[in-house]
């Protein structure tokens, strides 16, 4: 498949718009979501980590045998987990799922965060864990034979794994972190390489400097770039619900208390985000920064907006960069990730299909 749609699941109902609803971890919207999902025709699905919410090894595993076809993508911050304990449990999860896993390596963007689970790590050592982690993972999952560990970060003697992904379904690993230290890493162990929605420029600049150090390793490296699309039937319709959200979320935002200044994301992938907000309310004709000024650049916040037919368009432009994964959840997580599966994914795959064709006759000219 020339290209691949992410969305996002999480335990409960609950958004910047929508106040948490049910139970902290509620079985039965895990189990809808994740089947409106499939049925929308997303390819996987995004399984969220923070240090506050239920185990995302538990949500991914009741969605995944909720489903059939659609694979998940797991978050995991290493430094709580033995890389080789963290190995067997990737392994058996994506033998449950009858290897649908991928995982998404994050290294953590808030001291704040990392230190509610005891890490007291700082941001350049929090990368260089994840790259003896990920080395770690890797040799486990690679090796027949007992293993002997010792790096800055773990030690063990004799590991081995009985369960290990098969050659023919590796579990991908996809990777975060804006930074220079993030970077390195990424280009001698990411997969795919995750961003926020930044502008094209922005992108750009990323993605040529991943390639980079990639090519440091001999190694090729995929992209993912996440979304918020908002879609209406009229570009005018697609700005007013904008507005709306926007609206909406400033008054959740004011009842629970604004976002103090020393407690804005940390991440440079923020930072970035921040920048992007300062800049204008809108980027690139499409790319709307409203929310991501509000939440201070925290998470994938920057939306799309227009009509199917433009959002797939604007996707083209990220497609033309390179980028083959697209992660977009709506601020009404089901119910737009129904509407996605209605015009907006059939759109953007119907384009990119005609995109290769043409390629494909220019090359044979």
């Amino acid at each position: 498949m020339s290209i691949e749609f992410i969305g996002m699941i999480s335990h409960r109902l609950a958004s910047e718009t929508l106040p948490p609803s049910g139970p902290v971890f509620d079985a039965d919207y895990i189990t809808r979501i994740a089947r409106a999902h499939e049925a929308a025709g997303f390819d996987r699905l995004l399984v969220a980590h923070a240090s506050d919410q239920p185990d995302g090894f538990l949500v991914a595993a009741l969605a995944g045998l909720s489903t059939e076809k659609i694979k998940f993508l797991l978050a995991h911050r290493p430094g709580f987990v033995s890389p080789t304990l963290a190995a067997r449990k990737f392994a058996t999860l994506h033998q449950l799922l009858n290897h649908r896993l991928a995982v998404h390596i994050i290294s953590g963007g808030s001291d704040a965060e990392q230190r509610r689970d005891g890490d007291y790590l700082d941001h350049d050592q929090r990368y260089a864990r994840s790259e003896a982690f990920l080395q770690v993972v890797r040799d486990i999952w690679t090796s027949d034979k007992p293993l002997d560990i010792r790096n800055d970060f773990y030690q063990a003697e004799q590991a081995v794994s009985a369960i290990r992904p098969p050659a023919e379904h590796p579990v991908p690993v996809f990777f975060g972190g804006s930074s220079e230290a993030a970077i390195r890493v990424a280009g001698k162990h990411a997969d795919v390489y995750a961003l926020w929605g930044e502008s094209l420029a922005g992108t750009q600049e990323t993605i040529e400097r991943v390639r980079a150090e990639a090519a440091r390793h001999g190694r090729t490296v995929g992209f993912s770039v996440s979304f918020r699309p908002i879609i209406a039937d009229t570009e005018e319709a697609a700005w007013a619900k904008a507005d709306h959200i926007l609206a909406v979320a400033t008054e959740r935002q004011r009842h629970s208390g604004p976002l103090k200044r020393d407690n804005k994301p940390q991440s440079i992938g923020a930072q970035r985000l921040r920048a992007i907000a300062e800049s204008g309310k809108v980027v690139d004709k499409r790319l709307w920064t409203g929310i991501a000024r509000l939440v201070g650049g925290g998470q994938n916040s920057t939306a799309l907006v227009g009509t199917p037919e433009q959002v797939a368009d604007a996707l083209l432009d990220y497609y033309d960069l390179g980028v083959r994964h697209f992660l977009i959840r709506g601020f009404d997580p089901l119910n737009d990730a129904v509407d996605y599966g209605k015009a907006l994914i059939p759109l953007t795959r119907e384009k990119v299909a005609r995109r290769e064709q043409e390629q494909e006759v220019r090359q044979r000219a």
